[in-house]
């Protein structure tokens, strides 16, 4: 409960003004059938006259205005309360998740993190506004109604000394056997949103290898999955009604049953009977609320659970520990002193090994080597996307944990190797670089990246609308989108992770050009699988199965490098 009350605590006036309207009503309902069976009594009596019923009819209509304003005002409280409360949970797991490392995003699927920031909290939130309207109201009308019924006749009150522990075995069974089963739900639900997330975000691969069919059977075996989960759950909550009522049906018929024979034989008014049996129906009918309450608590608590583990969650990259947290990168000089990773830290296989080498600030380096060497992990150390296991990552001479992530990465470009481009504007995207940048210093980013001509050529330019993922442009005009993004930055250090695998040579070398001419006072990293890509630069760095085999220029390399050569010649055919 600690845990959720910083949650409670700016709404605290609507969590308690809730029960407080619920009991309200809950206090007229109690007092209306005592009113009913006073006017039934003194009827039968011969002692009802025009000036009591008036009377009593006056009392009946203002408490019944009272329940409804309880009411009211109990479902409005609530609901605020409720809302309220899931937007703020909702918005610290999203926040949460920004603040993730990439190996935090790794332990959570994609579709899980979606479903305990969706539908996790609205079973959340549903809960609250539940446990709000009936926290009190359920329990406070089935002790007014006991009192009430007690009061009316104690000795066929004792009906309720059976009924009662039964339904509460009853209750204590099916939740019992409930929770698991909505935890095992909402594990399903998880996987039938991975499934569609995956299936959605790569339909351009399913088309194309015509496996639709495919993915139409495996979303079958996950949605039946969950209907099964579903349908397990659902049981639960379906056998509880028709039992609920069983017991209610069945006290009402051992009451009337009892209570007639006293009426007939005088030992009990009528009124009393009449007002006895819908006590009850309160007494039962609370109980079965508080089954339902106890139910969706099943539910809700496995949702809070999720939702706990993504809040928890520790935070392995932050900059709380940074010795220079208003510090800037002034020159862009990198170094790696020994620098080894695993992304399984158990894990003895490392996907860097002893990494030791040194860039000049404003130089291109080139970084290559065979697929699933480590180039992509090891630029990631640089923004500190990932953290090093051992050794250190220095910029300018100075760690990169000791730089604010802010700094950091702001001074950071980094094109990925998978292109994002978001809904929205080419400017929209353009502008995650730098929000104030002017349109002159959108267009020339553009023009660097050789991306402004094919931009001119849409009707809407610049003001280009594209689909989510961006998928309306190529993959050739999504990379340089994305080069031109991060241009705009203005990084000390521009990192790109085989980014222009999808243009031509000739775009590319122009894009080098422009690199060259107008970014000399930024250090270049290039991850590529050409080797014309990196052929001109100042430092290539050769990597294979996570340790570096070879450091040096294109002619150093290819006369002592036996791995480069061998890439050269795989590429070109030649021997130099």
């Amino acid at each position: 409960m600690r845990f959720w009350f910083k949650y409670i605590k700016p709404y605290i006036a609507n969590f308690i003004l809730g029960p407080i309207c619920m009991i309200v009503e809950v206090i007229g309902e109690v007092v209306m059938p005592f009113l009913l069976s006073r006017i039934i009594n003194m009827a039968e009596a011969g002692t009802l006259t025009v000036n009591n019923s008036i009377g009593i009819g006056i009392v009946m209509i203002m408490v019944a205005l009272l329940m409804m304003a309880g009411g009211v005002g109990g479902s409005y409280f609530g609901a605020k309360a409720s809302v309220y409360f899931a937007s703020d949970v909702r918005k610290d797991i999203y926040k949460k998740i920004q603040s993730f490392s990439f190996t935090s995003i790794d332990k959570f699927s994609t579709g899980s993190l979606v479903t305990r920031t969706t539908n996790d909290v609205t079973q959340l939130q549903n809960f609250v506004n539940m446990l709000l309207r009936m926290a009190l109201r359920s329990p406070g009308m089935l002790i007014g109604a006991l009192i009430m019924a007690i009061s009316l006749n104690p000795s066929l009150a004792t009906v309720f000394a059976v009924s009662i522990p039964l339904m509460i075995v009853a209750i204590g069974i099916i939740i019992s056997i409930g929770f698991p089963r909505f935890q095992k739900m909402q594990n399903r639900i998880d996987e039938l949103n991975n499934t569609v997330q995956e299936n959605i975000s790569n339909q351009r691969v399913v088309k194309s290898f015509v496996r639709e069919n495919s993915e139409i059977e495996r979303f079958r075996v996950t949605n039946q999955r969950l209907k099964k989960a579903g349908m397990s759950a659902m049981k639960a909550v379906i056998f509880m009604q028709p039992m609920n009522t069983l017991f209610m049906n069945l006290t009402i018929v051992v009451v009337i049953w009892f209570g007639s024979k006293m009426a007939l034989g005088g030992s009990m008014p009528v009124g009393d009977l009449s007002a006895f049996v819908t006590y009850v129906t309160q007494i039962l009918f609370s109980l079965m609320m508080i089954t339902m309450l106890l139910l969706t608590s099943s539910r809700a608590l496995a949702s809070a659970k999720r939702i706990k583990e993504v809040l928890n969650e520790e935070t392995d990259i932050t900059d709380s520990s940074a010795k220079y947290p208003e510090k800037r990168i002034e020159q862009g000089e990198i170094e790696f002193k020994n620098v080894s990773f695993r992304y399984y830290k158990n894990s003895t296989d490392k996907v860097l090994d002893c990494i030791n080498f040194k860039i000049k600030a404003g130089s291109t380096v080139g970084i290559i080597g065979s697929t699933g060497c480590g180039k992509t992990t090891l630029v990631s150390l640089i923004p500190r996307l990932y953290d090093t296991d051992e050794g250190a990552v220095l910029i300018d001479g100075i760690d990169v944990k000791d730089y604010s992530l802010y700094n950091l990465r702001e001074d950071v470009g980094m094109v990925l190797q998978k292109n994002v481009l978001f809904s929205g504007t080419i400017e929209d995207n353009l502008r995650w670089g730098d929000m104030n940048a002017t349109d002159e210093e959108i267009v020339k980013s553009a023009e660097y990246a050789q991306a402004h001509r094919f931009v001119s050529g849409f009707i809407n330019g610049y003001d280009t609308v594209l689909s989510e993922g961006g998928n309306t442009v190529s993959g050739g005009q999504k990379q340089r989108l994305c080069i031109a993004r991060a241009l705009l930055k203005k990084p000390k250090i521009l990192i790109l992770d085989d980014s222009t695998s999808a243009v031509d040579t000739a775009t590319e070398s122009m894009i080098r050009k422009a690199f060259n001419d107008e970014l000399k006072g930024t250090t270049k990293l290039i991850i590529a699988q050409r080797i014309s890509s990196v052929r001109e630069a100042d430092m290539i760095v050769v990597m294979n199965e996570g340790s570096v085999t070879g450091i040096g220029d294109h002619s150093f390399l290819m006369e002592n490098n036996e791995e480069y050569r061998e890439i050269y010649q795989s590429q070109t055919g030649e021997k130099e």
